[in-house]
């Protein structure tokens, strides 16, 4: 089971906050990356926003090799070497 992170960060007065170390850290998040904030009821969740699109990404291709005749690694490899060929 993951380790359950706990930080608070202030409010300023422009209305940001600074994500803090322990928690960028844990999410893999440096000096110009991005963030998603995904608000569910009154709880957020924050995710490396990379992490988050191929997610999505995942869930929306799911199903979709097996609909293409791609069923093993060696089918995708195949493929690729096929291609290639061309």
């Amino acid at each position: 089971m993951a380790e359950t992170l706990v930080s608070d960060a202030r409010v300023m007065s422009k209305k940001q906050v600074t994500i803090p170390k322990n928690i960028r850290v844990a999410l893999g998040v440096t000096t110009g990356d991005r963030v998603t904030f995904i608000v569910d009821g009154n709880s957020v969740r924050v995710m490396n926003s990379a992490v988050y699109a191929m997610e999505k990404f995942q869930q929306q291709m799911a199903g979709e090799a097996e609909k293409a005749g791609f069923l093993t690694e060696d089918d995708v490899t195949d493929w690729i070497t096929a291609s290639r060929q061309e």
